[in-house]
């Protein structure tokens, strides 16, 4: 088969086509042909060598959707010719994919295969932060950083699913329209943590009941100035410039902090199957 290697970890330029030895399925595995891989800002890291992935050579991609091939065995729930979505499965830059059946979720006739590849990750992120982290209620409000990214999107449509108020914030001017299009009811450009003082204009002062910020230590710690009593920090940029130090007693009282990684957002079987079916 054919699938994108990384020989040596580096820049885009270290991604090559090559032939690869085609994968078999072990006992509780899927073999599937790859209809769509999903790009992911993991795979970045993956790519530069992040601890994403153990040696080189290998193939990166950690999301896609496609036809199941061959059931290895003790699988059950699944057969040849199934449409099936993954995520967190490494290898999925490839023609095809060996993976633990676990994994795998199956996709309604109704959402095109390239939808639900591209949903995998990105999606089951925003509808863990939305149903789990900080699940506000209709009418309270929420500032959503990178809102015209790919999580700050879903973020804010899910949000809006629930009757919140959306406050995003995009890096340029540009961006507005697809932070807008998202359902965001305002969006404010900033590019260097500027936002504090319009974020308490727009909310009488009192602040923002949950704030949603991939951005890294960069933005930590304005996050929490924007944030009311008993207010929620959904934090998710480890990957973006240093990891903030954090004294509890810097901290305002009653606030709440959250973080998850990855898995966290499908803990179980269940869990992945409940969010996935949700998102579909």
């Amino acid at each position: 088969m054919r699938a994108v290697v990384v020989e040596e970890f580096g820049g885009p330029e270290v991604l090559k086509v090559k032939d690869w030895p085609d994968p078999e399925p072990g006992p509780g595995d899927l073999l599937v042909d790859v209809d769509f891989a999903g790009i992911n800002f993991m795979d970045t890291g993956s790519r530069v060598g992040f601890g994403l992935v153990g040696e080189v050579p290998a193939v990166i991609g950690v999301e896609g959707a496609g036809r199941v091939a061959a059931v290895g065995e003790d699988v059950s729930g699944f057969a040849v010719g199934d449409r099936v979505a993954w995520v967190s499965v490494f290898g999925s830059y490839a023609q095809k994919i060996a993976m633990p059946a676990a994994q795998a979720v199956p996709i309604p006739d109704d959402i095109p295969s390239d939808v639900a590849a591209a949903t995998m990750m990105q999606g089951l992120t925003a509808h863990h932060f939305v149903t789990e982290s900080a699940p506000l209620a209709e009418g309270e409000t929420a500032l959503v950083h990178a809102a015209a990214g790919g999580v700050g999107r879903m973020v804010t449509q899910l949000l809006k699913l629930r009757g919140a108020r959306v406050i995003g914030l995009v890096s340029r001017e540009e961006k507005v329209t697809a932070a807008k299009a998202a359902g965001a009811d305002e969006v404010l450009v900033s590019s260097d943590g500027d936002f504090v003082d319009r974020v308490l204009a727009l909310t009488d002062g009192e602040g923002v009941h949950a704030v949603f910020d991939g951005g890294g230590a960069s933005t930590f710690w304005r996050s929490i100035e924007v944030l009311r009593r008993v207010g929620t920090l959904v934090y998710y940029g480890p990957l973006i410039g240093e990891i903030p130090t954090v004294r509890m007693f810097d901290l305002p009282r009653s606030i709440r902090i959250t973080y998850a990684v990855f898995a966290d957002h499908i803990h179980s079987r269940e869990s992945l199957l409940g969010h996935a079916g949700d998102l579909f």
